[in-house]
């Protein structure tokens, strides 16, 4: 019964994003980076290719956590991977919770690994409220090189069913990043990391954190269009935007690997998001609306401008490789230079 009730739940959130039409602003468009009209460079020189949890990939970008568990989200996870798998990107399924009792559903999940192959980077996903057991469960029914712990306490409080316990999750983060085989990563679900919080993480041995800031999904409006007793359109608007986000979870410190998701539609999102402080950059909710509205072609099409834009981009800021594009300097203005300014 209660795994019925989490495979409906899974489409009538896929459902739902695709009804959903509030849009917050990641504040990136206030960052600005400067035009380089003397790259001296060749386009066929600039290199996209970094490491990731010990594997090459070919872009600082990755398919972030949307789905599984039911046949229909199979087939989604079966053409994302498809496309990770073409342009050597990491992919990440969806929340696992499902998998841990229903081993009909492990096959929505595993097909991840079976197309992208033992080479490819391929991330679990659970709750952070998960036990060690269930972390290697998840990880072992797709072979993963990471997991991904996500922090989702605005999403819970606005949907019907959802938990209403937050208590002991940093202290149980801290238990999984001590004996956990392989690298954790903590993410939000599209309401952004503070810096206080990346600190407390950090603290613990947390070296991973995917900020997922304000601008992309929307999970309040998502549960409020399942929720029929509140109305939560007057918190829409809640979240840190992702480029808040990024930048303060950057002073933390050098050596915390950052992923910036949350509202990355653009090459220029991607660019401005390196240049601001992170390590690899994930995209979701766009992806998933060309490919279910338009087709696996069209995805595939929306990625491979998206790689030769990013290298534009890269040629036009006069960036060799990634590590250059992420010293390029940038300036701030409207909101987000007043939000830093008055946070310090």
């Amino acid at each position: 019964m209660i795994e019925n009730m989490r495979k409906d739940r899974k489409q009538q959130h896929i459902d739902e994003y695709m009804k959903s039409t509030h849009k917050n602003s990641t504040l990136l468009e206030d960052v600005f980076i400067e035009h380089n009209a003397l790259p001296e460079l060749d386009f066929d020189e600039i290199d996209t290719r970094i490491n990731f949890l010990g594997k090459g990939i070919d872009y600082p970008l990755m398919i972030n956590a949307i789905t599984g568990g039911t046949e229909f989200s199979r087939e989604i996870n079966r053409n994302l991977s498809k496309i990770a798998k073409s342009f050597n990107i990491p992919m990440a399924v969806g929340s696992q919770t499902i998998a841990l009792r229903d081993e009909e559903s492990h096959s929505s999940f595993s097909i991840v690994r079976e197309i992208m192959g033992k080479d490819g980077v391929v991330l679990s996903n659970l709750n952070a409220h998960a036990t060690i057991e269930d972390v290697k469960l998840a990880m072992e029914i797709i072979d993963a090189d990471g997991i991904q712990l996500h922090l989702n306490p605005a999403q819970e409080l606005a949907m019907q069913e959802g938990d209403r316990h937050f208590k002991g999750i940093l202290k149980n983060i801290e238990n999984i990043v001590k004996v956990s085989p392989k690298p954790v990563i903590v993410k939000e679900v599209g309401f952004g990391i503070s810096k206080d919080v990346a600190k407390r993480l950090y603290d613990i041995g947390v070296s991973y954190i995917d900020i997922s800031g304000k601008g992309g999904t929307n999970f309040i409006e998502i549960e409020d269009r399942r929720n029929d007793d509140v109305d939560f359109t007057d918190m829409y608007a809640w979240g840190i935007p992702t480029a808040l986000s990024l930048i303060q979870c950057r002073q933390v410190g050098d050596k915390l690997n950052l992923i910036a998701s949350g509202g990355i539609e653009k090459s220029t999102d991607i660019a401005k998001a390196l240049c601001l402080g992170a390590d690899m950059v994930a995209i979701s909710g766009t992806l998933l609306r060309v490919l279910l509205e338009d087709g696996y072609d069209k995805a595939y099409k929306y990625m491979d401008d998206l790689t030769y834009k990013l290298k534009m981009i890269m040629l036009l800021t006069g960036s060799k490789n990634v590590e250059e594009l992420k010293k390029v300097p940038y300036r701030v203005q409207g909101q987000l230079r007043d939000l830093l300014q008055e946070l310090g």
